[in-house]
This record gives C-alpha cells, sequence and structure tokens, in this order.
C-alpha cells in the first residue's frame, strides 16, 4: 500500500486491510522510526521515481512475498503501475496511469479517441503571457498538468483576467511540491469552460471493463472563479438516459487511456450537448469521502467499504457485492472559511446532531493555517449524512455545516 505521508486514506485502508485479515507492507516517502522494527510492515519509497521505486519494492519482494500493490493517489497511482509491472500483479500498464496522472498527455489521448472534451492548448509559463490571452478565447480555464483538488484552477472572462489567473499559477508551481514535479511544473493547460452541471462518476475496472460503483450529483455551482468543491451526493438525479450517457463518456474515456485494472474517479460536465469528460484519476475518491459509500451487507451489517473493494480486487479476493446500498448518501467537503491560522471550530456537536448526519470530521488542527483556493487545497473537515432522498441528505448536510464556526487568528 503506497500511502503519502500527507494523505488522509491511510486509516481507511489499513482498517480494510484488517477487517480482510491481509498482511500490509506500507510504502510512504519519509522513513519510519518503526521502520527497522517492522522491516515487513514498513517500506520507504521515492515517489518522485517510479521505477527507482519498483526496483527497490523487487528485491524487498525476494524476502516478502508482495501479492497486490495498491497507489491512493495520482502520484502513487503511477508508482503502482510499475511496481505492477515488475512484479506481473494486478494493475495498470505504466503508460496508463502516466496518462492519467498528465493533464496534458490525457487530453491528446482523449481528443485522439473521439471524447468530448474541452478545446484545449498547452504552454510554457516562460512565453508571453498577454500573447497568448489575446489569442485565447473567452471564458477559458487554466490548470496545472499535475496537481490535484483544483488547485490553481482558474477561470479567465478575458484578457486583463487571463493575465492575472497566469501570474497566480505561476507563482503556486513555483512552491516546493509543485517544482518538485519537474518539467509539467513549467507549462499549464488553457481549456474551454464547459457550462453546464457537474458530476463525479466512482468506478471500478476489472479487466477492461468499467462498473460504475456511484455517480455523484455536486449541487453547488461550479463556475469559477476558482473551482473549490463541496457537496457529493448521491444517486444522483440526472434522467436515466443522461446517467446511461455519463457512463458511456466515462467508459470511453478509460478505453482510451488504456486502464484496464483498479479504481477510477472521474469528473464530469454535461449540457445540452451531452456530457463532456473534464477529468479523470486512476485512483479513488479523495479525501475522506469514500466514507459516503458502503457496498451490499459486510458482516456487521454496516456494508462493505470502497476501500475494501479495492483491496480485494487487488489481491483477486471475491467481491460480495458492487451495488451500493439503498440509501442516498452525501458528503460535505466543508469550505475553506478563509485564510488564516485556525484557533478553534464550535458547533461541531450541534452540528453531528442534525437529523441524517452521520459523522463531522474536523480534520484541520489547532494552530494549522488555511489557505483558500486556488493555492490551497486542503479541506478543513468533512460531514456525512444518510438519508432516504438525495434532497433530504443534501437538506442536512447544509444544516450541519451552518452550524459550524471556525475561528481563525
Amino acid at each position: 500500500m503506497l500511502l503519502p505521508t500527507t494523505t488522509y486514506r491511510a486509516t481507511a485502508f489499513v482498517e480494510a486491510a484488517r477487517q480482510l485479515g491481509v498482511d500490509l507492507t506500507v510504502a510512504s516517502e519519509t522513513p519510519s522510526t518503526m521502520e527497522t522494527a517492522n522491516p515487513q510492515g514498513l517500506l520507504t519509497l521515492d515517489f518522485q521515481f517510479p521505477e527507482r521505486a519498483a526496483d527497490l519494492v523487487r528485491n524487498f519482494a525476494k524476502k516478502t512475498a508482495i501479492d497486490g500493490v495498491i497507489g491512493v493517489d495520482d502520484d502513487t497511482a503511477v508508482v503502482a503501475a510499475a511496481i505492477a509491472e515488475r512484479l506481473n500483479l494486478k494493475g495498470n500498464p505504466p503508460h496508463a496511469a502516466v496518462a492519467a496522472r498528465d493533464k496534458h498527455r490525457q487530453r491528446e489521448l482523449l481528443k485522439e479517441a473521439g471524447v468530448p472534451i474541452p478545446q484545449f492548448a498547452v504552454h510554457m509559463l516562460e512565453e508571453n503571457p498577454l500573447v497568448i490571452a489575446q489569442a485565447t478565447k473567452y471564458p477559458c480555464v487554466i490548470k496545472p498538468l499535475r496537481l490535484s483538488a483544483s488547485r490553481g484552477v482558474m477561470r479567465a472572462d478575458d484578457i486583463q483576467g487571463f493575465v492575472k489567473a497566469r501570474a497566480r499559477l505561476q507563482a503556486i508551481l513555483a512552491q516546493p511540491d509543485a517544482a518538485a514535479c519537474g518539467e509539467p511544473s513549467w507549462q499549464y493547460l488553457v481549456e474551454e469552460f464547459v457550462p453546464g452541471y457537474e458530476v463525479a462518476l466512482e468506478g471500478l475496472v476489472v479487466n477492461r471493463r468499467l462498473h460504475v460503483l456511484a455517480l455523484f450529483d455536486k449541487p453547488d455551482p461550479l463556475d469559477g472563479p476558482f473551482f473549490e468543491e463541496t457537496i457529493y451526493v448521491t444517486p444522483s438525479t440526472a434522467p436515466a438516459p443522461l446517467q446511461a450517457a455519463i457512463r458511456d463518456c466515462a467508459d470511453r474515456a478509460v478505453r482510451a487511456l488504456g486502464i484496464v485494472e483498479g479504481p477510477i474517479h472521474a469528473e464530469l460536465r454535461y449540457n445540452e450537448r451531452g456530457p463532456w469528460l473534464i477529468e479523470l484519476a486512476a485512483r479513488s475518491i479523495g479525501g475522506r469521502c469514500s466514507a459516503v459509500l458502503k457496498f451490499g451487507e459486510g458482516g456487521s451489517g454496516k456494508g462493505v467499504t470502497l476501500e475494501e473493494i479495492i483491496l480485494r480486487h487487488a489481491l483477486g479476493m471475491p467481491i460480495p457485492s458492487l451495488q451500493r446500498e439503498r440509501l442516498a448518501a452525501g458528503v460535505m467537503m466543508i469550505p475553506i472559511p478563509g485564510a488564516g491560522t485556525l484557533r478553534e471550530v464550535r458547533g461541531v456537536d450541534e452540528a453531528k446532531r442534525v437529523p441524517l448526519v452521520e459523522d463531522v470530521q474536523i480534520t484541520a488542527h489547532s494552530g494549522e493555517r488555511l489557505v483558500p483556493f486556488p493555492e490551497g487545497s486542503r479541506y478543513p473537515g468533512f460531514i456525512f449524512a444518510r438519508g432516504e432522498t438525495p434532497a433530504v441528505v443534501e437538506a442536512a448536510l447544509r444544516d450541519a455545516h451552518h452550524r459550524l464556526q471556525f475561528v481563525l487568528i
């Protein structure tokens, strides 16, 4: 299991492994003080060099049998593909994982395959932004090639707005974590802005076949100037024929990128011209949002988690069900309340008492600096709810959020 130190996903995957009785080796990019005491359970890998990491895992596997590999985010999905190829494990070919990771390469392959996508062009940061701005059609979207969670993604409506957004993106890409991407941090995409409603599709590819696990509505408009997500609610209320077209669009994208195994998370928009593929990642839903998904009925009667399904698939174990539970479910990624240092969060207990709300998780800690979008990307917490209809779930999430008060200094 490739788990970056900054991920929210560790607890859910480790718990799923425990539930299944699976022996887990956790690989991270920084050494653990416990590594020498638990040499089979902990490993240090440099996620920036997938082939080098794969060589280290191949040597590790000579002493400790490895039966499956999973990357939990965009970078580690590429590393997982390299390891899977080296050890002949179930996974995606490296070129497919790279295509899912790099927005420009993804756009090229989707265009070649005829998948509906925005018009796009790639530019170097060293190019004169005014020249590019004067040749661009508006509104447009400026985005980095490798960053995730909508960080650095901005809408521009005119030449002046483009120049300002490009300068802001250049500053973001100069940050150490972004600059570590290498060449992709010297470039950016300029895309046509696609109006319409946005949905997220969670899927699992099994032997080249896409199984749709959930289709989420995003009831809050994502029209810019930044693209901070808030509420996901499933099942989608889109008409059945439109949902079928969305699934088909995602399936075509999976095939175009060459993804053959494992989880995918796709963002799509639809309007009077049908669905458009905005992004597709070769990993599962981010943050702690996966807690909103339950499948079938687990031994505890609470359903099977998404992480358990992913683990079972990677190891070739039987999967009890890919059918999501009957109830509607939703999650709110709590909006970043502003720039500043978090002092405290008030009203959490009150928010948890809102009917249909299952949990309120505050992931930001006191003393943490909160950075709004587009420079930031880490939400301060998550709210979860379940109910009979998407409408009542959405209302519960909004009610709980209104009861929270973030005190910044």
